[in-house]
């Protein structure tokens, strides 16, 4: 699935190319995606001009003055910018055409993403009115972790997974932060001093800017806006790794499994 960097690195790809562009229709070859593609999308947005394109958590926003599409790249979803009249592929979803006759193309094989439209500000949409704070920003503190973690017997990992408490932070990039922060994966929420909350903000910081700077992680479906791929899968230090050694302290790494996830922690260095 993209996380957090891969789908900041499809914005800042696409953003140039859609930026002050006026949209002139919308193709929508397959509309049952994880929510159906709205009616009103292909007759809102043709008229309007790409005013801004933003990000909040794993949603990519496509403000005009009429409203704001909402676009969520699911568990296999990319966009590229291509001719307009570029034969699409199998799996090629939705068009948005611009007037110089580029157009963003989604395409999502297992159609688990989604496109919408919103009047309102996207911000208070339920997809993502109950989002907790950027992990990039001031907000995502040790303080902020350790009083939504109060009583809480849910495990570290799913407990930074959770949007709610933080916008965005993946399976791959919780797993990493947790082995720089030294935090076992299955250590109860509740029981972790807000000191040690502060060491896991950080290198969850830590680990996300480091994956932009690389592109994103590339596993079997993430591509970036461009086709490119990401190199960060290269520098991780546990994910994917189980039985290599520690690069720490040499020791194998383990694997753990929550329900269908994968945890990839090592025993001496997390505790």
């Amino acid at each position: 699935m993209p996380e957090l960097p891969e789908v900041e690195t499809t914005r800042r790809g696409i953003a140039p190319h859609v930026l002050h562009k006026k949209v002139i229709e919308v193709r929508v070859r397959e509309a049952r995606l994880r929510w159906p593609v709205p009616d009103e999308l292909p007759r809102r947005l043709p008229g309007q001009i790409i005013e801004g394109v933003e990000r909040r958590g794993k949603y990519l926003l496509l403000r005009t003055r009429a409203g704001c599409a909402i676009l969520h790249l699911g568990m296999s979803g990319s966009v590229r910018i291509l001719p307009a009249h570029s034969a699409p592929r199998k799996h090629d979803h939705v068009d948005i055409v611009f007037d110089d006759r580029t157009c963003l193309r989604l395409h999502d094989p297992r159609r688990f993403g989604a496109l919408l439209w919103t009047h309102t500000d996207p911000l208070h949409h339920p997809l993502l009115r109950q989002l907790g704070p950027e992990p990039l920003g001031r907000a995502l503190t040790g303080a902020h972790l350790h009083r939504a973690a109060r009583g809480r017997t849910l495990a570290v990992k799913n407990f930074i997974m959770d949007s709610r408490v933080v916008a965005g932070v993946g399976n791959i990039y919780a797993n990493e932060a947790l082995f720089l922060a030294g935090i076992h994966p299955a250590r109860a929420a509740g029981r972790i001093t807000e000191a040690r909350y502060a060491l896991l903000a950080a290198a969850v910081k830590r680990v996300l800017r480091a994956a932009l700077k690389q592109g994103g992680t590339t596993l079997r479906d993430y591509y970036a806006s461009d086709g490119s791929t990401g190199y960060f899968q290269q520098c991780l230090k546990v994910y994917g790794r189980a039985g290599q050694p520690c690069t720490a302290c040499k020791r194998p790494l383990k694997l753990l499994r929550h329900g269908q996830r994968s945890s990839f922690y090592c025993s001496h260095c997390q505790r």
